[in-house]
């Protein structure tokens, strides 16, 4: 038979195991925001390393090689 402190110890560990699975769920949450903010910057980031590589093919000042190398240069720095 449980005494009513017996009860209460039994009550306080479920709520405290509770609290850490609840805890644990919104520190997946975060890694997975995290996650998405990371892949969003990244593809941002690609995409206009792109457009900055297309524009400076449309450069005529140089010869079609120096243009080459250039865009080649730009579109390496994508991550």
């Amino acid at each position: 038979m449980k005494t009513p402190e017996d009860e209460e110890f039994e009550r306080i560990e479920r709520e405290q195991q509770r609290i850490i699975e609840e805890q644990e769920k919104l520190r997946n949450e975060i890694a997975d925001q995290r996650l998405y903010l990371h892949t969003v910057v990244q593809i941002t980031r690609n995409q206009a390393i792109e457009e900055v590589a297309q524009e400076i093919e449309k450069f005529k000042t140089f010869g079609a090689d120096t243009i080459s190398s250039f865009a080649s240069y730009i579109r390496s720095l994508k991550k």
